[in-house]
């Protein structure tokens, strides 16, 4: 299977694709669908189980009732003792600075100074100079 000009592998038998989307969801990945296109097959049949109607309308089969009243819960003592406390800090509401930690060398730097490009001293530049030569 060519997909943008890559090269990928698919075995309908072993149910693998070389993207691994294949195996990992038990679902047919693009790669798959378009072999299986291409084949007149149906991508049904390489679905798993999980993805059926039939198993999902058993996952709903068992009924589920709602929690009794806090007071008829039946709570282990050593987890009604524990205390839960909020976090310590709280996040600021806007975005997070982008501020990164300077090594120690870099904040021994001097800061960046403006030098002459005529006189090659600091503090000032060539529009500024005293010591550029005058024109006549």
């Amino acid at each position: 299977m060519n997909d943008e000009g890559r090269h990928y592998t698919v075995c309908l038998l072993e149910r693998k694709c070389v993207c691994g989307r294949f195996q990992v969801d038990e679902s047919p990945c693009p790669h798959t669908w378009a072999v299986l296109k291409s084949k007149f097959l149906m991508p049904e049949d390489y679905c798993s189980e999980y993805y059926k109607p039939k198993s999902v309308v058993m996952t709903y089969e068992v009924p589920v009732y709602p929690l009794l009243d806090l007071n008829e819960w039946n709570i282990p003592a050593h987890i009604s003792e524990e205390v839960v406390l909020p976090p310590k800090w709280k996040r600021p509401p806007e975005r997070p600075k982008k501020k990164r930690d300077k090594p120690f060398s870099e904040l021994l730097q001097q800061k960046n100074q403006h030098s002459c490009s005529i006189c090659g001293q600091g503090g000032h530049n060539k529009r500024t100079c005293r010591n550029a030569p005058r024109r006549t």
